[in-house]
This record gives C-alpha cells, structure tokens and sequence, in this order.
C-alpha cells in the first residue's frame, strides 16, 4: 500500500540545493549580461557607434527576459500539477546547454545575420529556464522550511544571485587580463563553457533533495488545478498585479547596478573594464553577506515593515552613489555602489517569501513565478536599455539616471503597502466565513 504521508522536510537540504542551482543558473544569467556589456556589441553587431553595439546588445539581454513570462507558465504548471523537483532539474539542464552554446558559437558565418539570430535564440532558452527555476527554487527551501521560518530559508534561493555574479565576475575578471584580440577571439568563451562543469554539480545536488512535503500534502488533499494559471488569473489577478509591481525593484535594481552600471562607468566615467569588475565583486561580497542578515532582520521585525524601510532607504540612496561613482576611482566606485546595494540586496533577500506567503499552495508555483517574470520581462530587460538612453541623452548629468533609479523603489513601495492592506482583506474575509462555519 502507498503510503499517503508526505516526506519529511529537509531543511537544510533544500536550501542548500536552491542556493547551489540558482547560483548556478544565475551565473550563466550573468555572464551573458556582462559579455552583453563587454564584448557582444562589437563582436556581433559592430558598427561605428558605440551607442548602437551597445544597445544592440542589450537589446538580446532583453529578449531573455522577455521569454522568461513563457517558462514561468510552461514551468508554473508542471510544478503545480506533478511536482516542484521534476520542474527543477529540467529548468537547470536547459540553463546549461544553452550558456554553453553560446560560449561554442562562432562569431562570423557565411549568412551575416545567421550568429545574430542563433544568439537571439540560445537567449531565448535562457529566458525560458530562468522563468521556470526562480519560483521552484524559492517553494522548494520555503515548502521544506520549519514552521514561521520561511523567509529565512526562501532567501537562500535569493542568495544565489549574489553568488552566481560573483562567480561570473571572477570567471570574467580572469579572462579580461588577456590582451584585447585574445579576449575577444576565444577568451571570453571559458566563462560560458565552464558552465558545463557547474551543471555536473548542480544537478547531483539537486537530485538528493526530496519533493516539497507542503506541495505533497496538498496533492493528497485535493486534485492539482488542472490549469493553474488560468486559475491565478481568474481568483488571484489582482495579487499578481501588486506582487508585479513589488518586485520592480528587487530585479530591476540589480541590472542597473550590476549590468547597466558597467557600461555607463567605462563609456561615460573613463573607468577602466578591470577596475568596475572589480569593484563590482567587492560589491557582490558585500551582498552577499547583507542578503542573510536582512532575511533575520525580517523575521523578527515583519516581512511588510522591513520592505517598506529598505525601500523608503533605496529612493534616497541612488544621489550619493552616482557622486561618489563619477570620482571614478575604485574606492569611491565601490563605497558608491556598495552604498546602493546595501538596500538593494535587503530588499531583494526578504521579496521572495513575502511574495509566496500571498498565494495558496495549489497554483503558488505558477503565480509567484508570472509574477516575478512578468516584472523581470519589463523593469529586468529595460532597465540597462532605459539607462543607456538616459545617459546618452543627457551626456555629462547623472541626476536622470538618479530619479529614475528612485522611481523604481518607489513603485515597489506603494505595491507593498497595497499588497498588506488587501491581504488582511483577505485575512478578514477567510475569518469571518471560518467564524460562520464554526457556529
């Protein structure tokens, strides 16, 4: 006879494998961002303009978050309908194949748009994984969690953004010591295709992690949606459209400081390519390290509290980094940027567990994930292209760059304060039927 009894929670376990896979797949994310700021304008789209490439190339950063609202639906539903670990391996393998194609592909070929498109295309398998991993790594560490723990252990799933720049910046910083021709001909391609090896370890951990007992035990409960996203749109549409705008910030201020910020440093400050990266995994550290910390933070003081005071900090932060940032030496690049980040990496770490704590376990896979992905195809994939507009068009003023950096923390602030207020709407409602019931 089957046994009905959910399996056990792994806690550690499961955070461990969410933080280890994301990193992995983040690492992939981001070696493509900064190859896209680094080296694709002039290796796929030359031209005489700088401002083009760049754009250009930016613009197949985009087309990845674009597809990612596509694997979150494609992945939200087979995680709500057959299981959270199934979806995982597959949205890992799919990351892995894609980086290393990318990092296998020539640069010139006898069609001239030919590299273009199959560029295009290898992103578009990106995009598709990391719409489908994201919100299956942050349920699995979440679902696996002890009781009122959750946004400690959802944050390790947060924790592997940090991890995966920061292997990227490493994998890029010892390849960017190579002289131009060499770095441009076969250099940049060792970060991509070490993501082979990484994809070997990711998936061994992965594999010894088991399904998520809540998902489980719900699944005994009642049948799985049969269409879960038609589901979320039809009970849950106006969460998905709050949960949308909180997560503006917490994805599109790491693009602006982690990709965007490359760019606009060496074009505009006269920084050198070594020195940003540099400065930049030093800023990762510092990320790194804050990220835990902040999730604590929030367990002990709210979830809803903690995210309405790092973003309140956020809209101010932005002014003294780009006057510190527009020194252009390493320590005030950093100290600048760090200073961004510090707010940015609080808010980030603790969105995840907030956002899942919003919707019930039957379709939670596929409207955490919508909603997550649905912002990252906007504020994720524009952010680098808005800020390179706002730099050309106001050549030598920082401060547009500044406001819009603002605006962002500020979107998400007002979505969490709506978001608070109609879940205990909703907290409301579910009590007074329970009350009805009981008497």
């Amino acid at each position: 006879m089957t046994s009905t009894l959910p399996p056990p929670r792994q806690p550690k376990r499961a955070a461990a494998a969410a933080f280890i896979g994301t990193a992995i797949e983040w690492y992939d994310f981001y070696i493509y961002a900064t190859a896209a700021a680094l080296v694709f304008g002039e290796l796929f789209f030359p031209s005489d303009d700088p401002f083009i490439s760049t754009m250009a190339s930016f613009g197949t950063f985009a087309v990845g978050f674009f597809a990612r609202p596509l694997g979150a639906v494609v992945f939200g539903h087979l995680g709500d309908r057959f299981g959270r670990k199934r979806a995982l391996m597959t949205t890992l393998v799919m990351m892995g194949v894609a980086t290393v194609g990318v990092g296998l592909m020539p640069a010139r070929l006898p069609v001239p748009w030919l590299a273009p498109a199959l560029l295009v295309l290898l992103r578009i398998v990106q995009g598709i994984s990391a719409g489908g991993e994201w919100g299956g790594a942050v349920l699995m560490a979440g679902e696996h969690a002890p009781e009122g723990r959750r946004t400690f252990f959802a944050s390790f799933a947060q924790l592997g953004s940090p991890a995966g720049l920061l292997l990227s910046l490493l994998a890029f910083r010892a390849v960017s010591s190579l002289d131009h021709a060499d770095f441009m001909s076969w250099g940049w391609r060792l970060p991509f295709l070490a993501s082979a090896a990484l994809l070997l370890v990711g998936v061994m951990i992965r594999l010894g992690v088991s399904e998520s007992p809540e998902f489980e035990s719900e699944r005994h409960k009642q049948p799985a949606a049969r269409l879960p996203v038609v589901e979320v749109f039809r009970g849950y549409g106006a969460l998905v459209a709050l949960c949308i705008g909180a997560n503006t910030f917490g994805i599109a201020g790491v693009y602006f400081t982690n990709t965007f910020m490359i760019s606009y440093t060496t074009q505009y400050v006269g920084v050198t390519k070594s020195l940003i990266l540099d400065c930049l995994f030093a800023v990762a550290v510092i990320q790194f390290l804050t990220q835990p910390l902040a999730a604590l933070l929030a367990e002990k003081f709210g979830e809803a509290r903690f995210l309405k005071a790092a973003a309140l900090c956020a809209m101010v932060s932005p002014y003294p980094m780009f006057l510190l940032v527009r020194n252009g030496d390493g320590l005030s690049l950093t100290a600048g940027i760090a200073m961004a980040v510090v707010f940015l990496a609080s808010f980030y770490s603790v969105i995840a567990g907030f956002v899942a704590g919003v919707f019930p376990i039957r379709v939670r896979y596929s409207a955490i994930s919508l909603s997550y992905h649905v912002c990252g195809a906007v504020a994720g994939g524009m952010t680098p292209l808005v800020g390179t507009w706002l730099a050309h068009r106001y050549v030598g003023q920082w401060w547009p760059l500044a406001v819009f950096y603002s605006c962002l923390a500020a979107l998400s602030l007002a979505c969490i304060v709506a978001l608070g207020a109609l879940k205990q709407r909703h907290a409301a409602a579910r009590g007074t039927v329970a009350q009805a019931v009981h008497q």
